[in-house]
């Protein structure tokens, strides 16, 4: 295919915990000679008509008249960054978190191991990660401003939608299906439901529209993007191709537009997909989707590389690759591929 193809109770809590601090001293104090965040983004919204009313904002207090009508600022979005203090990344990257998740994806596995955060930081990248509209520190509009309602997931919905396993989750490790091979840390699958927050539907045009001036601040750069955020990326890149110097899509689940492929043609692309794809009833037609795109980039003059883990003897890797027990390993074929584009000094 061208060059696309390059093919718990609380005593397991307490035991995640002891198993991370073992794991965490062996590795190096992290060599940070920064770290700062901002919020970037956001509109201006009036609401009028709406009563007067009293509120008590802590058991015992006096009551506070609030006046609801006025102006609002909405859709704002979160941003942390780390800065080495040793630069090797001629760019910084941007870790971009998928739907109903935040930054929180890049951080800590829900197992207690480091997650891609701290590998690009030790690696040498300036490094940032957001929560996009909506999740997390950057906040949420009222209901009179979003008026469709949010998205919450049940337990069981990751557990077979992010190819972990099939059926229900059980805490009880004999009574849930995982895939075989699987490397998603199954005793920390009730952490990474607690990462798990609110999605709105209707909000992807405010999160591009902050993730473009993210990228107008702190750009020339470098954007990793995971799940839904495959579409924030693409399109952003599209829009901004003389910022976004390369883009690395993570099992993509959101796309760019066809008829701006021509954008991305000195923008060098890499496309990662996990295991058990052909075993999900969604996948297939996910990844041939961006694979199809992936072809138009092509044939506008684009560079993409396409890695399908188990093409290359890597297996068992869930949507979630980031959090998964190789992640590292992934995360070194990531900075070897930028490394191979000339994105380290």
């Amino acid at each position: 295919m061208n060059n696309m193809t390059i093919k718990f109770s609380l005593v397991s809590c307490c035991i995640l915990l002891a198993l991370s601090a073992t794991a965490q001293s062996k590795l190096a104090p992290l060599d940070v000679a920064e770290v700062g965040s901002f919020h970037i983004g956001g509109r201006l919204v009036e609401i009028a008509g709406k009563p007067i009313k009293e509120v008590v904002f802590s058991p015992g207090s006096a009551p506070a008249k609030i006046d609801p009508n006025g102006s609002y600022l909405v859709e704002q979005m979160y941003v942390q960054y780390f800065f080495p203090k040793n630069v090797k990344g001629k760019l910084p990257i941007l870790l971009w978190h998928g739907g109903g998740l935040t930054g929180v994806t890049y951080e800590t596995t829900p197992d207690g191991r480091e997650g891609w955060q701290n590998y690009f930081i030790r690696k040498g990248w300036k490094t940032y990660v957001s929560d996009a509209v909506e999740r997390g520190r950057s906040g949420w509009a009222s209901p009179e401003i979003w008026t469709s309602e949010p998205q919450f997931l049940p337990i069981d919905n990751p557990w077979s939608r992010f190819r972990i396993g099939t059926g229900s989750w059980s805490e009880d490790p004999a009574k849930r299906v995982q895939f075989p091979g699987s490397q998603f840390p199954a005793e920390g699958y009730m952490n990474f439901m607690r990462q798990v927050v609110p999605r709105w539907t209707t909000t992807d045009a405010a999160t591009i529209s902050a993730y473009i001036e993210l990228v107008d601040k702190v750009c020339p750069c470098i954007v990793l993007v995971h799940s839904q955020a495959g579409q924030f990326g693409q399109k952003v890149a599209q829009a901004r191709p003389d910022k976004v110097k390369a883009l690395i899509l993570v099992e993509p689940a959101g796309f760019g537009d066809p008829a701006k492929a021509d954008a991305l043609k000195n923008t060098p692309i890499l496309t990662i997909y996990g295991d058990f794809i052909n075993q999900d009833s969604r996948w297939p037609t996910i990844r041939n989707n961006q694979l199809a795109l992936n072809q138009k980039y092509i044939e506008a003059g684009g560079s993409v590389d396409v890695i399908n883990l188990p093409e290359i003897g890597i297996k068992g890797n869930s949507h979630m690759m980031m959090m998964d027990r190789n992640n590292l390993q992934i995360a070194d074929l990531i900075e070897g591929w930028l490394k191979k584009k000339g994105f380290t000094k």
